[in-house]
């Protein structure tokens, strides 16, 4: 079971991180708990697997990659785990999800690829190919982004 004062950090390190020099003693000021306990409940909250990982989000159109597409592969069942965790270890590559098949949707493994722009991400695409040996793929490119945001969960 995760206690009170557990979900009230998760609650707080699910936001963004304030910008100071000191930016987890910011958050335990505002949980109303010292630092070190907070960076103890967090390594506690890693070590248990609560916490899977904590990271930085990139602004991509910022830094210069303005198109992404998904990418969905006909994989053979027999591949899928080995060309699941090959499609996953590309940089461009942010999210690899397997998934069943859905009657007319023959497509059962999904990539999120990132690029500077559409050309980009199909070619990426088309090297992921190349590697994993499947030829049945459409890349689906992102027209608009209506909502992109981390869950929250408490």
């Amino acid at each position: 079971m995760i206690e009170e004062l557990e979900k009230k950090i998760i609650r707080y390190l699910q936001g963004d991180l304030p910008v100071t020099p000191k930016p987890f003693a910011s958050l335990a000021d505002k949980i109303g708990i010292r630092e070190e306990d907070l960076l103890e409940k967090t390594q506690m909250l890693k070590e248990q697997g609560i916490l899977r990982r904590f990271g930085a989000t990139l602004r991509h159109q910022l830094a210069g990659f303005h198109a992404n597409a998904m990418v969905a592969w006909r994989v053979p069942e027999d591949k899928v785990e080995k060309s699941g965790n090959l499609m996953a270890g590309f940089g461009e590559v942010s999210h690899c999800y397997q998934r069943r098949i859905q009657g007319e949707w023959k497509y059962n493994l999904f990539t999120m690829i990132h690029g500077k722009n559409d050309k980009d991400c199909e070619h990426i695409a088309k090297k992921i190919a190349d590697m994993v040996e499947v030829n049945e793929y459409v890349v689906l490119l992102t027209l608009k982004e209506y909502k992109k945001t981390s869950p929250k969960y408490f």
